[in-house]
């Protein structure tokens, strides 16, 4: 009995925390390397195909919350394994339909390079489709948040938003966010340093303005942190 052959080649393992590999792509807005970007965070996301509905709503949602993104020195970079023809042309339709012009490049991966780079291949379809993949990379250039989505299925913008907002306070003031943060709630603070200051978590938190549920619990409002740079606050 014939057998299908899968190619089982492990896809390349990308983790948070890793320097995000530079590539240079073609792109709708001409030839763009990722390092150029340096300085800003980038979202760099796959989508599985042009002309397909889910990624059509996705590509008006980034369109129409670019703009927050912006804000938030955020540069969005969108890949896949289409020709730089049927990108152009399924950004025309998206345009007839909206009126939306597409704000950022949409790289054309036709050798799935890039793809392959990051792991975004599915091996089951190899140089047919991208998986819907999320890379979020830092101004170092190093990557900070790594999301998979099936193809079914589109992503929040909402939610990519609050993962920014998320990490670039870490970045910032050096804290943590707990379960369901949104901007504006409290933070959760490093842990105790001496034996000392776990004593006046336990027994003074508000005299150094924390909230303590335990003494490796603690959580302050933001405005009471101090950035670690101030010039990058």
């Amino acid at each position: 009995m014939n057998r299908e052959i899968i190619d089982e080649t492990p896809r390349q393992c990308l983790t948070i925390g890793r320097i995000a590999p530079d590539f240079t792509a073609i792109t709708t807005e001409g030839v763009v390397t990722l390092s150029q970007y340096r300085g800003q965070w980038v979202l760099l996301f796959s989508h599985p195909g042009d002309f397909t509905p889910v990624c059509t709503s996705e590509f008006i949602a980034f369109a129409q919350l670019y703009p927050e993104f912006e804000k938030r020195n955020v540069q969005l970079l969108g890949v896949s394994i289409d020709s730089n023809p049927s990108h152009l042309g399924w950004l025309y339709s998206i345009m007839e339909m909206t009126g939306l012009r597409m704000p950022f490049p949409l790289i054309s991966d036709r050798d799935a390079k890039v793809a392959e780079l990051y792991g975004m291949v599915n091996p089951d379809r190899i140089y047919e489709q991208s998986v819907r993949d999320v890379f979020i990379i830092d101004p170092n250039q190093r990557i900070r948040a790594i999301l998979a989505y099936p193809a079914t299925n589109g992503r929040n913008m909402y939610e990519l938003l609050r993962l920014i907002d998320a990490l670039q306070v870490t970045t910032t003031y050096g804290v943590s966010t707990p379960a369901n943060w949104m901007p504006g709630d409290p933070v959760i603070v490093p842990e105790a340093r001496t034996f000392d200051e776990l004593l006046q978590r336990v027994t003074d938190p508000e005299s150094v303005g924390l909230n303590c549920l335990a003494w490796y619990y603690c959580f302050t409002d933001l405005s009471q942190v101090t950035p670690l740079n101030p010039e990058s606050e």
